[in-house]
Formats: structure tokens, sequence, C-alpha cells
């Protein structure tokens, strides 16, 4: 897992972002003040510690601003929340939205390079692709995995809008259907930009966000502690 964070991180982060990491990460938090309120020992002790863990996240790969655009799509971070939102068109009446997921899981993989021996990971995020032709009209929705260089279609659903089942049939399993179809399904995603470049990038950009959430979540627990 490390070679892989490793890998991301250096595609990510530039020189010329530490500065403006800090700025973008911090502008709505309250610089502590050691004269505001006279503090526990026990609770300058969390301070201390949480004002060395932020100092030491940006001085080793510090989060850059998210990036809002790829490819055709607009990129919505959403900041405090484990999830992103991208959305395009394809022609001129197709909506493809996007919701993908902070890193949810991993599987072991034999290391590659000069550290051959032993296990590495793999990390995992899940998408739900929506295609539809118009607000309030049927959706076809795919449920995917992103893996860090490729993309894996588990399910497709028809969403019919004009219908409220109890227990609609929403499809085969994705995995056990005709290969021809499976192919032809995944080229269909593929026109529309939803393809393996969108896993890489996808990985790399929830490196970044994995690591400005943990700075945010530990900026907020200071803020309460020093309150």
């Amino acid at each position: 897992m490390a070679t892989l964070i490793r890998t991301a991180q250096r595609t990510l982060v530039r020189s010329s972002s530490s500065s403006s990491s800090s700025s973008f990460l911090f502008q709505t938090t309250r610089p502590y003040s050691s004269d505001a309120i006279t503090k526990s020992p026990f609770e300058s002790n969390i301070l201390r510690i949480l004002r060395t863990e932020i100092n030491y996240q940006f001085d080793y790969a510090p989060p850059h601003q998210a990036v809002t655009k790829f490819d055709s799509f607009t990129v919505q971070d959403r900041p405090g929340e484990q999830l992103i939102t991208m959305s395009g068109k394809f022609g001129d009446t197709e909506n493809v939205r996007i919701e993908a997921t902070m890193f949810d899981g991993c599987v072991a993989v034999p290391k590659l390079g000069d550290e051959s021996s032993g296990q590495d990971f793999a990390l995992h995020l899940s998408l739900i692709v929506d295609i539809s032709k118009g607000d309030g009209l049927d959706e076809l929705e795919f449920v995917c995995s992103a893996w860090p260089n490729f993309l894996e279609i588990q399910k497709v659903y028809m969403l019919r809008r004009d219908a409220l089942l109890a227990m609609p049939y929403l499809g085969p399993d994705y995995r056990k259907m005709d290969a021809k179809l499976q192919k032809t399904l995944k080229e269909y995603l593929e026109a529309r930009g939803v393809n393996d470049e969108l896993a890489v990038f996808l990985h790399e950009f929830m490196v970044n966000k994995d690591r400005t959430e943990l700075i945010r979540w530990m900026g907020n627990v200071k803020t309460f502690v020093e309150e």
C-alpha cells in the first residue's frame, strides 16, 4: 500500500503547492492562541500532538487544491464528505453523473520492481454512474469498482422513474452476462468517458482528498479542544 500511495502522491504533489494548500485548507479555522484560555495538562497535550501531526502532514506531502475538471467532466469535491460528484454530457441529450467514494477496500497484490518479495496492496473505491436522457426520465445505472489502473463493472440497473415497484427486477449480475454483452456495455461506458483513465484519475484525486480530510478533521478537533 505504501508503494502505491507514494507513487500517487508524487503524481499529485507539486513543489509550489505547500503554501497554497495550507491557506485553502485552513482558511476557515481559528489560529491557536495559547493565551486565550488556560487548558488542563491533558488538553494541552492533545493540542500539542495535533499541531505536531498537522505540521508533519504538511511537511511530508502537503495536499493541494482539488481539481475541478477531468476530461469532459466537471468535478465537485464535497469537503467533509466521503464522496465526490462528477457530471458531464454525451451528445446533445445524455447526462452522465458519477458519484465516487473515497477508498473503501483493498486487496493484496505481489510487489513489483526492486521490492519484489512479499505483498503490496491495491486500493479500491466504488462509483455509481447514472446515464439519463432528461430530468424525470429513466436512467441506466452502472455500479463499478475503480482499481489503481482499471475500471470494473459490477452491476447494471435500469431505473424507471415513472414506476414505484416494491421489488423491481433490476437486471442480472453483470459478471454472469454473456461475454459479448459485457464487452458491449463496457464499450458503451467507455464512449462516455467512464474508462480506465478515469480510474487512474480517481485514485490520484482520492489520495489527495484522503490527506486533505485527515488534516481538516485534525483541525476541527483542535479547534473544538481550544474553545
